[in-house]
């Protein structure tokens, strides 16, 4: 059975980066009909919120990626600590000293003498008596001695890799505080939770390498890797910066439809077209990790409102009707109004502007050319209740009275009802406006 899992930290809002990673998790598992974790690495509990946790999981339920169930690191502390106590007694794990400046001074004396910065092991040639006044002094922190070979895997998505393990530094598991870092706990869940595929970004695959020295230290089954490449800017620049106006929060806040966001996200990067979906069944229908490549893919945030309309002219009245009665459209009219509007509005939160238009009326936008015209046009309009014919009834007998033709009869009549010179065809709109006093 396949297993996946999305392990986000609750210290933030997640951000398209983070979708990413989610749907393809995601997709495995709904292809497979196998099983999707939430896991939460909620260790750090300075930085962890409750708050940030909730919106994690409201983030994935408004697109749909629902999780078989859901996991807290901080409740699994004590697997985490018998791991560890398992790695200590096989020698895999000991115990270091350095503070961060002397760590950095290393590093610096290695780059200068043209050495790559890896940990020295120092701390493996420390007398106990060395350690016990050490440890008073300032405490000490964990890592995991890596077997000096090389460590081989075929990424899904990359291809073959190989890392020689000489050229890494021994991971640090257990910080100073005692705090259990990502590598091991997530090690540990993945072997608990019988994960079977972990996607993630390819700036994980140093990382991916030491896991898999962990978990065969642990003598478990190393599940399938996958590293997807990492999304830039429109013009190839990170998106570190822009992550803030990048959240999913604001993305919804905004209007994209979910199914937009995904049906992007589902084919950035890969050699299949972007095309709208209408559910997640249909996105991993064709869905293939080996149609991604690991260059860096370039997402751009404009590129979802084309895809956010198709799929809002594509709803249908039932699917709107619960939004158009909480607007207050009347219910006699609500299935007219769907039917005239819908080919305008980009996102479901325009669908407002042009009810308060129909209700209310709006700004009328006349040249001065046309203020004469428009006066006598609108001694001329139909008297309510009007239909889809009043509108060609209206022209036809403002045509004969002006000689007004073509564009210089229509567009100075619809902007003088609607304030605006695009919009929804006119035959349908016109029976819906309730205020069409225009002020000249």
């Amino acid at each position: 059975m396949t297993i996946t899992r999305f392990a986000p930290s609750p210290t933030g809002h997640l951000h398209v980066g983070n979708l990413r990673t989610a749907l393809l998790n995601h997709l495995i598992a709904r292809k497979s009909d196998g099983a999707f974790i939430l896991r939460l690495d909620d260790t750090d509990p300075d930085r962890s919120k409750p708050e940030f946790a909730d919106a994690i999981r409201q983030d994935l339920e408004w697109l749909g990626l629902t999780w078989d169930r859901i996991e807290t690191q901080s409740a699994r502390l004590s697997r985490y600590g018998d791991a560890a106590t398992r790695l200590k007694d096989m020698g895999r794990l000991y115990e270091c000293f350095e503070t961060p400046t002397e760590l950095d001074l290393k590093r610096k004396k290695q780059l200068n003498m043209g050495k790559p910065p890896v940990y020295d092991r120092a701390a493996l040639v420390l007398s106990d008596s060395d350690k016990s006044r050490l440890r008073e002094d300032r405490g000490g922190h964990w890592r995991f001695k890596l077997d000096h070979e090389r460590i081989n895997w075929s990424d899904g998505i990359i291809g073959d890799i190989s890392i020689d393990a000489a050229s890494v530094s021994d991971p640090v598991l257990i910080r100073g505080d005692g705090q259990v870092l990502y590598t091991l706990a997530s090690v540990v869940d993945d072997i608990d939770m019988g994960i079977t595929h972990v996607v993630r970004g390819s700036d994980h695959v140093t990382n991916t390498a030491t896991q898999i020295q962990i978990i065969q230290a642990l003598d478990a089954d190393v599940p399938e890797f996958a590293h997807h490449s990492l999304l830039t800017g429109p013009q190839g620049e990170g998106l570190s910066k822009r992550l803030g106006t990048l959240a999913l929060r604001d993305l919804r806040a905004q209007g994209v439809e979910p199914m937009a966001l995904l049906s992007l996200l589902a084919r950035l990067g890969s050699s299949g077209p972007v095309e709208v979906r209408t559910s997640l069944d249909g996105l991993a229908e064709g869905f293939e990790l080996d149609q991604f490549g690991s260059a860096p893919t370039k997402f751009d945030v404009q590129d979802l409102w084309p895809l956010t309309a198709k799929i809002v002219s594509g709803l249908s009245f039932e699917d709107m009707a619960p939004q158009l009665s909480q607007l207050g459209v009347p219910a006699d009219i609500a299935p007219a109004f769907w039917a005239a509007v819908r080919e305008n509005t980009p996102t479901r939160k325009d669908t407002e502007d042009w009810w308060v238009l129909c209700r209310d009326g709006a700004k009328p936008l006349i040249a001065d050319a046309d203020r004469d015209f428009v006066a006598q046009a609108m001694k001329l309009l139909p008297d309510a209740p009007r239909d889809c014919d009043s509108w060609s009834s209206w022209t036809a007998a403002v045509k004969q009275a002006t000689g007004r033709k073509g564009r210089d009869l229509f567009m100075p009549l619809r902007s003088a009802l609607t304030g605006m010179t695009h919009g929804p065809d006119m035959s349908r709109l016109l029976p819906l406006l309730q205020n069409t006093n225009v002020l000249m």
